[in-house]
């Protein structure tokens, strides 16, 4: 199960990256126009982004920030926010290393952000949620990239597991 979840680490970063590369193209208009997107702007998704993986590895680890809001802009522009995403995804790849097994298919306890009640589940399980997340909202990012008229990169997982750093997954 570990490898497994190694996979979508590495997979959630390189995604990460496109994405990231591809929004390095848009204007500070761009990047800021409110699209429809249910964060409303590239930067209101990369930055949601952003803030549901601090409060997740906040759960899991019990170190680092967690924003109290999850529509929360933590920056402005694209080379900061690229930057604490670039820290932030060494941070998941590193913390799934080091995981084990038995940790997997434990359980750990937590306050939800949005009605502040606590919870108790399956690390598994919510970790998958973690990866679900990030592939949903970088859907909605790859959408923005298209209603501007960019080009938007593949994200395809399999896409991933053609690569070189992919293969060792596949």
């Amino acid at each position: 199960m570990k490898k497994h979840y190694m996979m979508f680490a590495a997979y959630n970063a390189w995604a990460n990256q496109r994405i990231y590369d591809a929004a390095a193209g848009l204007t500070r208009a761009e990047f800021q126009r409110d699209t429809g997107a249910f964060f409303k702007s590239m930067r209101g998704t990369l930055n949601h982004l952003l803030v549901a993986d601090r409060i997740w590895l906040k759960r899991f680890t019990g170190e680092g920030d967690a924003p109290a809001a999850l529509d929360t802009i933590l920056y402005i522009d694209l080379p900061k926010l690229r930057a604490a995403r670039e820290a932030e995804d060494r941070r998941i790849v590193d913390w799934v290393g080091g995981l084990s097994e038995k940790a997997l298919a434990g359980r750990f306890t937590y306050m939800t952000v949005t009605d502040m009640r606590t919870v108790s589940q399956r690390l598994a399980p919510a970790l998958s949620h973690l990866f679900n997340h990030q592939t949903h909202h970088r859907g909605q990012a790859h959408t923005i990239l298209t209603v501007l008229g960019k080009e938007a990169p593949t994200l395809d997982l399999i896409y991933f597991q053609r690569t070189e750093e992919g293969r060792a997954y596949a």
